[in-house]
Order: C-alpha cells, then structure tokens, then sequence
C-alpha cells in the first residue's frame, strides 16, 4: 500500500537539494521537486518493490532536473528567435544574477555561480556522476545503482567530468 506521506516525508530534503544542485535556482527546485512527487505518486505502481526506494526517487530526481534544464534551453533559444523578430524575449537559463543558492555566501557567489555554470556544461552522465559523487558524496557504489551502471563505469565519468571540467574553466577564464 502507498504511504505517499511517508515517502515525501523521508524524501525531500533530497529531492530538493539534489534538484536545488542541478539548476542552482530556489524556484525551479521547488517546481522541479513538485514535478518529482507528482510523477512518484503517478508512477508508484510501476516502482519494483525489491529496489531501494532512494535509488528509485535519486533517477526521478535527475531525469526531471535534466528535462526542466533542456526545456529552459529550448525557452531561451526561442526566446532568441523571438527577439530577432521583435518579439519578446526569453530570460536565460543561467547568468550570475540568478544564481540563487541558499548555503553560498554573498562574498564567494560569483566564485560558485562560475564553478556551476562550467559543471552545466559536462555532459548530462559526466554531470550526474560528478553532482552525485562529487556534491551529494555518494559512493561510486550508490552512484552506480543510482545511474544503473557498473562502478567501474562511474569511476571513469567522473575522472572524465573533472578533465573536461578543467578545460572548460580553463577555457571560461582565458575568455573573460
């Protein structure tokens, strides 16, 4: 039988704070952990009793954070378009004014805002395994039942996600 009640109760926190470290937005975190409890409530029957059920809400999670950002990118090309043509424009998914986290400190927001936009831009795998280990400090274990992949395979993503991370610092700051 569904607790739903319990189930939003034990999970989310972690569904607002994983959400909170892909968009790095206070509102679309909300809106995202919204989305993710109406889709477990929805979908709880096809939720296979003998997984974990924080593994089950971590891919829920991820794959809404995913969707919410390209669906952001696809308001923001249009937005483009929209200008071109006198229409009106669309706000960008992510510039430093709208960065809006609420464990960083005023002083070190430009620093963090940089660092999460640079992580934006890895691939979405190299991205989730990079977030989960990396910032939620998950095993390479969890992060593989969680990405349904061998540790081996979350171990090279995320030694992956940090060279491509390097380079794409190293390429933002020489840019500036």
């Amino acid at each position: 039988m569904l607790n739903f009640d319990k189930i939003y109760q034990e999970h989310k926190d972690l569904v607002y704070n994983l959400a909170l470290k892909y968009l790095q937005n206070i509102e679309d975190a909300e809106e995202v952990t919204q989305d993710v409890f109406v889709s477990i409530f929805k979908n709880y029957d096809t939720f296979n009793q003998d997984a974990e059920m924080t593994t089950w809400v971590y891919r829920i999670t991820i794959n809404k954070s995913l969707d919410f950002i390209k669906a952001k990118k696809a308001k923001k090309r249009l937005g483009f378009l929209s200008s071109i043509f006198k229409l009106s424009g669309q706000e960008a998914i992510f510039t430093q004014d709208h960065f809006n986290h609420p464990g960083v400190q005023l002083k070190s927001k430009e620093e963090v805002a940089f660092i999460m936009n640079c992580i934006n831009q890895l691939p979405d795998k190299q991205k989730t395994a990079l977030i989960l280990h990396k910032l939620e400090d998950r095993s390479q274990v969890e992060v593989a039942e969680i990405m349904n992949l061998s540790p081996k395979a979350v171990e090279s993503l995320v030694q992956r996600a940090k060279v491509k991370l390097k380079k794409i610092m190293q390429q933002a700051k020489e840019n500036e």
